[in-house]
């Protein structure tokens, strides 16, 4: 599994620029107030889900925005969704709960995950991850964003989650 300086080597490598701020392991949205006024843009929150058919997803989206969990597999075209369990998080994503992450993408080589991303965080910019752990938070601009996607051949999903469509 790749680690934070493989990450942050994977941005320089591809003309990433990212800012990183260190911090106390934060676990949930709700925390860290302060660590989000320090740093401007989207900050994120992201949901390790598998279906009933057993594909992974990753959901990205901003902090506030609302995810009907209920509803969203007849939008994205899944099976019913629950949280995937932290085995198969650790062993496709290389993250552990409360540190899920777009970036953890570096670690899924076999492409098992799908990946969705907020219409509003797509919107965003910068947009702001933690660095495959919870004790840093890292903002890259949404190019560099979407460069890291496509470097890792990832063409995410975007869902409006207000009207609930994909985009």
């Amino acid at each position: 599994m790749k680690t934070r300086a493989d990450l942050f080597a994977f941005f320089d490598a591809h003309g990433v620029d990212h800012k990183t701020l260190d911090h106390p392991p934060v676990f949930r949205v709700e925390e860290g107030l302060e660590i989000k006024a320090a740093l401007p843009g989207g900050h994120t929150k992201n949901l390790f889900l598998k279906d009933a058919k057993g594909q992974l997803w990753l959901i990205s989206a901003l902090g506030e925005t609302r995810i009907d969990l209920k509803k969203l597999h007849h939008v994205i075209g899944s099976g019913r969704l629950s949280f995937g369990p932290e085995a198969m998080m650790l062993e496709t994503l290389g993250v552990t709960p409360g540190s899920v992450t777009a970036f953890g993408l570096i670690n899924d080589t076999d492409k098992r995950v799908r990946f969705v991303l907020d219409k509003a965080l797509a919107d965003s910019d910068p947009v702001n991850f933690h660095p495959l752990k919870n004790d840093a938070t890292t903002a890259v601009s949404q190019a560099g964003f979407r460069k890291f996607l496509e470097a890792l051949g990832i063409a995410p999903m975007i869902v409006d989650f207000e009207a609930m469509a994909v985009i």
